[in-house]
């Protein structure tokens, strides 16, 4: 990989968009080679959580426009909502446009207090992309999102956490650090299966009936409760010591409700957007 650094220690993969001089901006080949590592980290067990970061000083200024306008898009295959285990972005710096939309794919967001945040395509004359106007909604509200997306201003760090858009603003030296603790934290206490199967049903969950929710929660509630890791949990809870899980996403994900796991991406190929 060329503008994609990929690195995986303690069962947690780091990928590092790696073009600093042109602050990360995402080409063509930078969004291939994101899509390629996020189907290895979903497919291989080993991987319980992702990091997506920027080298330094940005995170993503958007798409590169020495490129065709439109032809790079944040419509990572796969997105990393679908991604089997949950994925972090430590945003430690400039994110706009197309680098705001792939933060906004992913479960936690940790930002940059003193860095430019915004989705001003339209300023350009086009329109966000990377299922920006499915997941700003949902994450600020829609009168935050009227203002994001339809004025196209820019916002720091600290206004991204007030709309609940971050689930931290920091220091940007502090961003990549926080964000690899909580995953770490994520590889080693977290139960892998329920957590993957908990993703998948909250972004789901977004195009569901709250009653067809209720009756997947029981079903999954019903089949994590068979496996090994909850009487593991409940073990090590009892003896207070960390528990040590000895279940596999690949080969304990469950037919039917949520799908299991087909073609060569290892997803069930729901798009939850479909359905709003």
């Amino acid at each position: 990989m060329q503008q994609l650094q990929v690195d995986v220690s303690g069962g947690v993969a780091v990928l590092t968009l790696n073009r600093p001089a042109q602050q990360n901006a995402m080409t063509p080949e930078m969004a291939a080679e994101l899509g390629s590592a996020l189907r290895r980290c979903d497919g291989e067990d080993a991987i319980r959580a992702v990091v997506i970061t920027g080298t330094p000083p940005a995170f993503c200024a958007g798409a590169d426009l020495s490129a065709k306008v439109g032809a790079v898009s944040a419509s990572i295959d796969p997105p990393p909502w679908q991604v089997r285990k949950p994925v972090l972005a430590a945003v430690n710096g400039h994110a706009v446009g197309v680098g705001l939309a792939l933060a906004l794919q992913c479960d936690l967001r940790y930002v940059a207090t003193d860095a430019v945040y915004g989705l001003n395509q339209v300023r350009r004359g086009s329109i966000a992309d990377g299922y920006a106007h499915w997941t700003l909604p949902r994450l600020a509200g829609i009168a935050n999102a009227a203002d994001i997306m339809l004025t196209g201003r820019t916002f720091d760090g600290d206004e991204a956490k007030q709309m609940g858009l971050a689930n931290a603003s920091l220091p940007s030296g502090e961003v990549l650090p926080t964000a690899l603790a909580v995953a770490h934290d994520l590889a080693s206490g977290s139960a892998p299966v329920p957590t993957a199967l908990s993703k998948r049903l909250m972004w789901e969950g977004l195009g569901m009936a709250p009653e067809a929710v209720g009756r997947l929660e029981a079903d999954l509630h019903g089949y994590v409760d068979a496996s090994a890791d909850a009487g593991e949990g409940m073990t090590a809870m009892r003896d207070r010591r960390p528990p040590k899980w000895s279940g596999s996403v690949s080969g304990d994900w469950p037919t039917g409700n949520l799908s299991a796991p087909a073609d060569q991406h290892g997803l069930d190929g729901g798009d939850p957007a479909a359905d709003q």
